[in-house]
């Protein structure tokens, strides 16, 4: 069995590693806040970047990783950002969503965990990403949301994939308006819209139904913050973050903003889709996030005339093997009916329109997991 590594021999790897801001090494800048290593060969690593460019961030990151994974005994690299650089809004965005300064998360008085901003009210931020598209990452997301509501929990839903914003539709409020108040310090706060007992936010009450959104990194980065902290969520149990697919801008805003309960990665068993949600599953172990599970959604094909059948479009057994492989469980499978994509379209959810479907047992049973996982502590 190969020793484990010294944390002498991590901090003498990271050395030659510079900010390419101050030009300094990490070490000798104090960049290094703190080193983790656990037996599994794991090393975890925190530390304060004050760079304000994703793309340099990122790639001062992906040094560390690879000097501290060169050494032997470390079997991966688990890295945390403490204090992450603010960014702020551009003066492009709509008006609705531009931020005031004065009421950007990081002020005097915010309180802050391990440089993280909690969202004011809300008691558990569970993230729902994909490696890919078209796996139906938002039908999980609006599903779970409405399951856990129907529980009696307090649930707010918040859109980030501001590239293809679809959770209005499928909650039943395309037609939705929402409104933007003026609070004490005269920021602007905006009221989510409500339905099916979920409150939401979403890109696309600010734009028209046809307008693309052609954003770079930052201003990506600035609304997604302002729906964080400049919405009047209330007191939730669970806010939900439906993601956009991939492992980009929007992941490393969320996970570098607000403290995270954990995140829930949605596959096919198609092999294709299988290889771009471990990468999805294993930026958020990098980020030091919890992984709560996989979902394996369309699991098989129910035919609505033939109920007892199953038909392996996109295989079998694929979640179940990565969620294997990669340590974490598999939440559910969650077969492909007729009726999820008409409930989807309808803004119906599949949990109510029709709660006994073999897709709906799976969705109900999967919030239910993470409602035992996540325990909500008395109001």
């Amino acid at each position: 069995m190969t020793d484990l590594p010294s944390q002498d021999q991590i901090l003498t790897a990271l050395r030659p590693i510079a900010d390419p801001v101050s030009r300094k090494g990490l070490i000798a800048a104090g960049a290094v806040k703190e080193v983790n290593i656990k037996p599994s060969g794991v090393v975890g690593l925190t530390l304060a970047l004050a760079i304000n460019d994703a793309t340099a961030r990122q790639a001062t990151i992906d040094r560390c990783k690879e000097a501290v994974k060169a050494i032997p005994g470390v079997s991966d690299v688990w890295i945390k950002l403490a204090n992450p650089p603010e960014q702020a809004a551009p003066s492009s965005q709509p008006q609705s969503a531009q931020a005031n300064q004065s009421s950007q998360p990081g002020q005097p008085g915010q309180p802050r965990i391990d440089g993280l901003v909690p969202v004011s009210g809300v008691k558990h931020i569970i993230a729902v990403s994909s490696g890919k598209g078209g796996v139906g990452k938002t039908s999980v997301a609006v599903n779970l949301s409405v399951s856990l509501a129907e529980t009696g929990a307090k649930v707010g839903l918040l859109d980030a994939d501001i590239y293809g914003p679809n959770v209005p539709t499928m909650l039943g409020m395309a037609d939705a308006q929402i409104m933007v108040i003026k609070g004490e310090d005269g920021s602007d706060i905006v009221e989510p819209a409500f339905n099916h007992g979920v409150k939401m936010i979403s890109m696309a009450f600010l734009i028209d139904r046809d307008q693309p959104v052609v954003w770079r990194g930052p201003m990506l980065n600035g609304v997604i913050r302002q729906f964080l902290y400049q919405a009047n969520w209330g007191d939730l149990d669970y806010l939900i973050v439906d993601m956009p697919p991939g492992t980009g801008d929007a992941q490393l805003t969320l996970t570098q903003s607000v403290p995270l309960e954990g995140a829930i990665v949605v596959t096919t068993p198609q092999t294709v889709s299988l290889l771009d949600s471990r990468k999805s599953l294993k930026m958020f172990q990098n980020m030091g996030i919890p992984v709560l599970g996989i979902v394996e959604n369309m699991s098989y094909f129910v035919p609505p005339d033939l109920p007892d059948r199953q038909y392996d479009i996109f295989g079998s057994g694929g979640g179940e093997k990565t969620a294997t492989e990669l340590q974490v469980p598999l939440l559910g499978r969650v077969p492909l009916e007729i009726d999820l994509r008409v409930g989807g379209d309808r803004g119906v959810p599949i949990v109510l329109a029709a709660p006994e479907s073999a897709s709906a047992q799976a969705l109900k049973g999967i919030a239910e997991t993470i409602a035992t996982k996540i325990a909500v502590p008395a109001s």
